[in-house]
């Protein structure tokens, strides 16, 4: 069977675990293996996300599961994407007293986050590991939270098919995008990624919901100025073309996971892209500073 999630388009056959160790060959189909188990679970502001110009100023329960289609190795949330934990609890098929995670149904979710709302709570946000890998989860819980009236946030690398995507976006009222960089040779040899991929998912979801965007920059990989300038420029297309304006945020770096060898991003560099970017972009938002 091949995956037809994301562009890996993993080569599976019966019992087979994806790349992504969220996705599992089961009676010759191809079946999220993550459907409604939750790792991670928090009421969180909204600009966390980071979202800032999505209802300023609220409250978003937040959920998150196991796995993840890329390789970034300076992941903040390996331990729930893709680490030997993972792995190991993700192929591991008897009891189910040591999986690291919860299982939920969307109807659960979906009364969970109504119980928030006096507390501020609009909605639900995918995010914390990929989302995608497990969309049907995230389909069958954001039409739930969308017929009470709530919002839905989606939190995610934009690495899939467009097939996909489109059957998520009617579900979706905004949602954040890691556009980790704007050169071929980052997405391809450092982290398993496809740039055009990302670029093409952000361009229609842009069409149907508000979208934001974020670059982590990291030193020596994707900070220069003439690569901040291109990046923002397409974007700003995108915007021409969407008639809404889409938020950039460029974050600093800081050691993690198996990129320890970089010291964090210069404050004053992330501050000098931030003014590059404004050359083309109304909305730039700096965080980690």
């Amino acid at each position: 069977m091949i995956c037809p999630v994301c562009f890996h388009h993993c080569k599976l056959s019966e019992g087979d675990i994806g790349l992504c160790l969220a996705r599992q060959v089961r009676d010759g189909v191809v079946v999220p293996r993550n459907y409604g188990c939750v790792t991670s679970l928090a009421l969180d502001p909204i600009e966390k996300k980071p979202l800032a110009e999505f209802h300023p100023g609220s409250m978003i329960l937040s959920v998150g599961s196991f796995g993840c289609n890329l390789r970034c190795p300076f992941c903040q949330n390996h331990g729930i994407s893709y680490d030997e934990t993972v792995v190991q609890a993700a192929r591991r098929s008897d009891s189910e007293s040591h999986e690291p995670w919860e299982h939920w149904t969307p109807k659960e979710l979906a009364a969970a986050a109504e119980e928030l709302i006096p507390r501020g709570n609009i909605g639900l946000a995918f995010t914390y590991n990929e989302p995608l890998v497990g969309y049907e989860f995230v389909r069958d819980t954001a039409r739930l939270i969308r017929a009470a009236g709530m919002e839905t946030v989606l939190v995610t690398n934009g690495t899939t098919e467009p097939e996909i995507e489109e059957e998520l976006l009617p579900h979706i009222s905004a949602m954040n995008v890691d556009l980790k960089a704007f050169n071929d040779h980052f997405y391809d040899d450092l982290i398993c990624g496809n740039r055009q991929v990302v670029m093409g998912f952000i361009e229609r979801a842009a069409r149907q919901c508000h979208v934001e965007v974020t670059t982590l920059i990291i030193p020596g990989e994707n900070d220069s100025e003439t690569e901040i300038t291109e990046l923002a420029q397409w974007l700003a297309g995108v915007e021409q073309r969407c008639f809404r304006g889409i938020p950039l945020h460029i974050t600093r770096f800081f050691p993690r996971y198996k990129m320890t060898d970089k010291g964090p991003t210069d404050p004053g560099l992330v501050r000098r892209l931030g003014e590059v970017a404004g050359q083309y972009l109304e909305h730039v938002c700096l965080g980690n500073l």
